[in-house]
């Protein structure tokens, strides 16, 4: 927890921008009967059954100190190893390229590990892609410590309030949000500090036996 927070705390650095990276889906869902249509003075109304059409995933890349953020999609609405490889080479070689290092934090997912990028790369270029990352894993129950969560949340609540029942619509509805927010350089100011967890979370730290 205390190395997440550490990170957060550096001044900005263009040349070793921090990323944050997370994954989140959503169900696919149609309506059993069509909806009746908003009326001055009466919200929309839709029956309560529906129909399972699979989910739908997506990656948040948010760089908080740049204002900047991007979703990404792996093949056919998953987020296997061989799509978070590509999502790593994706913030390498299009959104920093130049940079001498990329701070990463991420969750501990299984798939958010080096040898995924071997799973979808020859050893040569999965290694120069892994080394561009400096790497920080929130700790296991810590997600929230990932700030890709709170942009994530947004735009889970601006963009996808009610149900969707197509993949194209997914991505298209959360490519629209990110452009807006992006075009807005909305930014995250992350105040929570080691000091404030050992204060306020002291209660997870091991006891210390004098």
């Amino acid at each position: 927890m205390e190395d997440v927070l550490e990170v957060y705390h550096r001044p900005r650095n263009p040349r070793r921008p921090l990323v944050c990276l997370d994954e989140f889906t959503k169900q696919l869902v149609a309506h059993t009967v069509s909806p009746l249509a908003m009326k001055p003075g009466a919200p929309q109304r839709y029956d309560n059954e529906y129909i399972r059409l699979g989910s739908a995933a997506a990656f948040m890349v948010y760089a908080p100190l740049e204002g900047r953020r991007e979703i990404r999609f792996g093949e056919d609405g998953r987020r296997t190893a061989i799509d978070y490889a590509r999502v790593l080479e994706y913030i390498a070689t299009e959104m920093f390229p130049e940079a001498e290092k990329i701070i990463l934090v991420e969750d501990n997912l299984n798939i958010h590990a080096e040898s995924s990028l071997y799973k979808a790369f020859e050893p040569g270029k999965a290694r120069r892609i892994a080394e561009c990352f400096e790497r920080h894993h929130s700790p296991k129950h810590g997600s929230w410590l990932n700030i890709a969560e709170t942009e994530i949340a947004a735009m889970t609540r601006t963009c996808l309030p009610d149900r969707v029942d197509d993949i194209g619509e997914f991505q298209s509805r959360l490519l629209l949000g990110v452009n807006k927010r992006n075009n807005a350089r909305c930014k995250t100011k992350w105040h929570f500090s080691c000091e404030d967890a050992r204060i306020q979370l002291h209660n997870l730290y091991p006891t210390t036996q004098l």
